[in-house]
């Protein structure tokens, strides 16, 4: 394919530009499809584009591999349910960090390898080799110790997220100290590989990354989960441009920074939504971490009104407003698709229904967003915390669906609640709050709620499913 390998560059401008597109069309809802079709046309030209010019390539090895890796992708896209979502992202995320690893260890290897024979040999049969520079080895060296970063700290994710019981929480006052000792060990090996080109101290380098990643993660509590994934979104991508340097493919280069770029301002925007900084989420304790569990029998109960289905869509069906909250109790539940019922009910009732998003409800950054278009709710009823929040107060009901934290007054009332100061969905101002969840048992940062206290609040206790759709049944027997 001569046409191909000659307009190479081409061919990868064109794929950059649409990898553009796509980061711009993913940026809405409206524009999600397109912008995914983009990003599927960019990606086969960048694949087929490097399978042309590859140079001597073992054909059968490539094509083996693509083939099973889409029949493994396909197969899991077709059979993940959407509450295994986050931690699939986050496993996906572990592959990209694996991958960048072993590319860099291929490629210090055979430049080793060839370094062993005879220079003239070589150019006798067609291998141009020279001497890896100083700066193909600091390329090396970045992508190979971010992609073992991001590796083990994306499977301790996945662990997190999916609730294994090898991956525990860790804390106590050891915990930095250590961190920054083998932060500082496994600089110090990549600095001495770097300079002399020592094969130990590249492994060192490359195993003290691995065990930094986990460690690092480790610490962080579940409520700061959909920050790390975002962040190790962003992590991937950088050790893709490192890996693009080390295989001279631009391609590589424009995507990977795109992705490291996207993930890091993401990031950015999720913590800005928690009133905190990266720093504090990923190396100042968790919300999950830093929380005081105040044993039962040093506080006193706290009465909580309760109520039924009936109860609910009684005040529903009578209201003039409507807002919910969707959380991860929603996605647990898979009650999208009742609750997109519920809302077309109350609609033909002549009730605004509006659904209200917080940027970090659920486990990973724009989950909630991806339940509610999977259930086909219009994007126009869909409304971020900024557009939202000032009209809770004239709001009739509002039903939160499993949502904990980004709920909680304490944000906003207790100074010494490790969420002060963070921004919350003002649910607490409306007329009526509503709250759907299995028990009175804290969130994911295992914080309690002072929102189930609220004198205006009816707690709704069961299935997020079956409790939607006997809210649903039960507006539909009121004859309204």
């Amino acid at each position: 394919m001569d046409f191909i390998r000659d307009y190479a560059d081409w061919f990868y401008l064109i794929g950059a530009v649409l990898f553009i597109l796509t980061l711009r069309g993913l940026s809405g809802p409206k524009t999600a499809i397109a912008g995914n079709r983009y990003g599927m046309i960019a990606m086969a030209i960048a694949v087929l584009t490097t399978f042309f010019v590859a140079e001597n390539p073992v054909v059968w090895m490539i094509v083996g591999a693509m083939v099973l890796g889409a029949i493994i992708g396909i197969a899991r896209a077709r059979t993940v349910p959407m509450t295994q979502m986050p931690e699939t992202v986050a496993l996906m995320h572990s592959l990209v960090g694996l991958a960048a690893v072993l590319i860099a260890v291929a490629a210090i290897i055979h430049n080793n390898d060839l370094a062993k024979l005879d220079v003239g040999l070589l150019q006798a049969n067609g291998v141009n080799f020279h001497e890896m520079s100083k700066v193909h080895l600091f390329e090396l060296f970045v992508g190979c110790f971010v992609g073992a970063i991001t590796f083990t700290a994306s499977v301790f994710a996945y662990g997190k997220l999916a609730a294994k019981k090898w991956a525990k929480t860790i804390s106590g006052t050891w915990v930095k100290p250590v961190q920054a000792l083998i932060f500082i060990a496994m600089f110090a090996a990549g600095i001495h590989f770097f300079l002399t080109g020592n094969m130990t101290s590249f492994w060192a380098m490359t195993g003290l990354a691995l065990v930094f990643g986990w460690v690092w993660i480790a610490p962080v509590g579940g409520g700061d989960m959909p920050v790390v994934v975002s962040l190790l979104n962003s992590f991937s991508g950088w050790a893709a441009a490192g890996i693009g340097f080390t295989l001279e493919n631009n391609m590589l280069i424009v995507a990977g920074s795109l992705v490291g770029s996207s993930g890091a301002i993401l990031s950015y925007i999720m913590c800005k939504a928690m009133n905190r900084s990266i720093i504090n989420v990923l190396f100042g304790g968790a919300m999950g971490g830093t929380a005081v569990v105040v044993d039962a029998g040093d506080k006193a109960p706290r009465n909580h009104r309760s109520g039924s289905a009936d109860d609910a869509g009684f005040l529903m069906s009578n209201a003039d407003s409507v807002v919910i909250v969707p959380g991860y109790g929603m996605a647990q539940g898979r009650a999208q698709n009742a609750v997109k019922e519920l809302a077309n009910l109350l609609k033909e009732q002549g009730v605004t229904v509006r659904f209200a998003i917080h940027p970090v409800a659920g486990r990973m950054p724009g989950h909630m967003n991806v339940l509610l278009a999977e259930a086909d709710v219009p994007y126009e009823d869909i409304l971020e915390m900024d557009e939202i929040n000032s009209d809770f107060p004239a709001t009739d009901v509002v039903l939160v669906i499993g949502a904990n934290d980004v709920v909680n007054p304490a944000a906003k009332d207790d100074p010494s609640s490790p969420i002060y100061g963070m921004p919350i969905l003002e649910a607490h101002k409306a007329r009526t709050i509503m709250v759907i969840k299995r028990s009175m048992a804290t969130g994911y940062a295992g914080l309690d709620n002072d929102l189930f206290y609220n004198d205006k609040t009816m707690m709704i206790f069961g299935d997020a499913k079956k409790v939607v759709e006997d809210m649903t049944k039960a507006i539909n027997g009121n004859g309204h």
